[in-house]
């Protein structure tokens, strides 16, 4: 039996963990396509209706990102950034909006202003919204691996 070169026993033994993504829209379809579209490309998904279930979801679990929409009851994706990014510095959060009261690209400025790390626009296809969260997530691995030098 040979044995195994050095630098093939210092690999890790397990794979990396699963990165979770909390997903925040009032709407119960959007949330659903949000989960298919993440959860077949690799990533845990939890859900919230609301930027209170959604807070009460982040202190619960910390996911690594927050993806949330902009206007909803309760509690709107602009106070739900707020209030994460006060309460947790590091917390990463892309914006959602499809518009409102006035237009889409005004209210992800103003969440991008308030901490969100960044903004799609709906409707958005599958990959944009899968380039954003690798973006996001790789963008806060380098900023890790960073700080720990």
């Amino acid at each position: 039996m040979t044995s195994l070169p050095p630098s093939l026993t210092s690999l890790p033994t397990t794979a990396p963990p699963t990165p979770t993504v909390l997903a925040v829209d009032d709407d119960v379809m959007v949330l659903q396509a949000l989960s298919i579209m993440l959860e077949d490309r690799g990533y845990k998904v939890l859900t919230a209706v609301d930027g209170v279930q959604g807070l009460r979801l982040y202190r619960q679990h910390r996911p690594d990102l927050v993806l949330t929409d902009i206007i909803m009851p309760e509690k709107e994706g602009i106070a739900l950034t707020r209030e994460l990014r006060r309460e947790f510095p590091d917390a990463r959060i892309i914006a959602m909006s499809g518009g409102g009261r006035v237009g889409k690209s005004d209210y992800v400025a103003i969440a991008r202003a308030f901490g969100a790390a960044a903004g799609l626009y709906k409707p958005f296809e599958d990959e944009e919204l899968v380039a954003a969260v690798r973006m996001v997530l790789e963008r806060t691995a380098a900023e890790k691996k960073a700080s720990a030098a």
